[in-house]
């Protein structure tokens, strides 16, 4: 029987799971749409309980007779979006709808411990800023004005400990994942105490802190009944979805970087020593021993995909299974620069390093010489542009990128991959799998079990790059003329923007 390893990704817009090879080849894989609601203003929420759903669902497919003959799984590894606050009670029952990482509901009460405890106390010990996105406001808004809910609390957990509590029946806090606690001491890699009584928050509910490739538990058979999964089947306590998308993108040593092109865009550059920046996020790595610092904009794939929607017609964009063949066949009609065009790509507020909630999405640069192709071009320059802009950041904190190893759907488009090259002037590498997140969840499990006994090891047999990007020189000034123009742009309406936001 030929080893395998199952990978599960809770992302923003769907759940992939696949089982790989211990070379990172794919066997089976499954990809399920997750639905979003949004009940308010700035809230974002998704149901825990429909990810298991779907999950149960999909791996009942997958594993069959004939698949447990021929496939023997030595472990399961979840990766889950960031910021997630998942409370359940005793009986594992999710007491409410999970609030996601663009959900910004708990801002005021971000910006009341912040003027209560001290911005700068807070970052010297976590190392991020207090944002209401994190994790720990929604918490605590949960506790202020649930407060029925919150008495029946058990744990609050990460998207990833949701699911591995689903398979084990274990409550766990993956080392990856605590970054979104403002009471995590980034450097110690524990709980603060008495940072969490200032924020008024019962330890209880924070399970204890384990490595990313612990193993938490096996399939219980509850679980096994519900996905069709053998009982007994390790499971590591796996980790935030970036640093899984990273490891799984072969970034594992000091100043090695994953730009990522998924629903958001971001960018995980690998420290072997703890270096914060107020404006990017600050985590744990998967891999026992490093930290990444990272950048994450609301831009990206969701960018993208608008374009897509909005001037090439989803239906015509998807014919045959290519999606972004119109979406680049435009952008090449219009030269680098977009003949004065820009974009800044704040479709739901900025993430770093703005955190600004009110920002917008912004065209500028328009006349009657202007087609839907400029302002495409313009949308992907804009994107390109918020990854040049944190990268840049990243350098103030002392953090230097020589290349990137690019994950994600915008992958898929060489004339994207190649527009970020050139404007970050960075060498872009794309690893041979479009399932990197999963993947990394996977080694997790691997190196968890002694499947791979090292990381070393997990990559030599997993990481197959496919295509390198080289920055054109000759483009270089006018993304650079660009670019400042971009940074201006925003320094111009950001006043306004709040004066609307307030307004409304």
């Amino acid at each position: 029987m030929v080893d395998v390893l199952l990978g599960i990704d809770i992302g923003t817009s769907g759940i992939k799971m696949a089982f790989f090879r211990p070379d990172g080849s794919v066997v089976a894989s499954r990809r399920q749409k997750v639905s979003l609601y949004a009940p308010g203003p700035g809230l974002a929420r998704q149901d825990p309980d429909e990810w298991w759903h779907l999950i149960c669902q999909s791996l009942k497919e997958m594993v069959t007779a004939d698949f447990l003959s021929m496939y023997r799984i030595r472990g399961i590894g979840a990766a889950g979006q960031g910021w997630s606050m998942i409370p359940v009670d005793a009986s594992g029952k999710v007491l409410c709808m999970n609030p996601i990482w663009m959900d910004t509901g708990a801002a005021d009460i971000a910006a009341e411990y912040e003027a209560k405890i001290g911005k700068d106390k807070i970052f010297r010990l976590c190392g991020n800023p207090m944002d209401g996105a994190y994790t720990l406001p929604k918490v605590i808004k949960l506790r202020r004005e649930e407060p029925v809910l919150f008495e029946k609390t058990a744990a609050v957990l990460s998207a990833n400990g949701f699911i591995a509590f689903r398979l084990t029946g274990v409550l766990s806090q993956d080392i990856s994942q605590a970054y979104g606690y403002q009471c995590f001491d980034i450097r110690k890699g524990c709980w603060d105490q008495e940072m969490c009584r200032q924020f008024d928050l019962p330890m209880h509910v924070l399970p204890p802190i384990c490595s990313c490739d612990a193993i938490i538990g096996t399939v219980t058979a509850e679980a096994a009944a519900a996905t069709g999964l053998p009982e007994g089947i390790p499971v590591a306590a796996g980790g935030l979805d970036a640093a899984c998308g990273t490891l799984g993108a072969g970034v594992i040593a000091d100043g090695e970087t994953q730009e990522q092109g998924g629903q958001a865009e971001g960018m995980s550059i690998c420290l072997s020593s703890c270096l914060a920046h107020p404006r990017l996020i600050l985590s744990c790595h998967v891999v026992p021993g490093k930290w990444l610092l990272q950048g994450g904009t609301v831009g990206g794939g969701g960018v993208t995909d608008w374009l897509l929607d909005a001037f090439c017609g989803r239906e015509m964009a998807d014919k045959g299974g290519k999606p972004y063949e119109d979406l680049d066949r435009l952008t090449e009609s219009v030269a680098p620069g977009s003949e004065g065009v820009l974009f800044l790509p704040y479709m739901k507020g900025e993430r770093s390093p703005l955190w600004n909630k009110s920002a917008k999405g912004v065209f500028y640069g328009l006349d009657f010489t202007k087609t839907r192709a400029h302002m495409i071009r313009a949308g992907l320059e804009g994107v390109g542009y918020s990854l040049r802009h944190n990268l840049e950041t990243a350098a103030e904190a002392g953090a230097e990128v020589s290349q990137l190893l690019a994950v994600g759907g915008s992958t898929a488009s060489s004339v994207i991959t190649q527009m970020k090259a050139d404007i970050t002037g960075k060498r872009i590498c794309v690893p041979g799998t479009a399932m990197e997140t999963g993947l990394g969840a996977a080694i997790l499990a691997g190196v968890g079990t002694g499947l791979y006994d090292s990381y070393e090891k997990a990559r030599e047999m997993t990481l197959h790059l496919t295509r390198i990007y080289e920055p054109d020189p000759a483009k270089r000034e006018v993304y650079n003329r660009g670019y400042k123009k971009y940074l201006r742009l925003y320094e111009e309406l950001k006043d306004m923007m709040s004066e609307e936001e307030n307004e409304a």
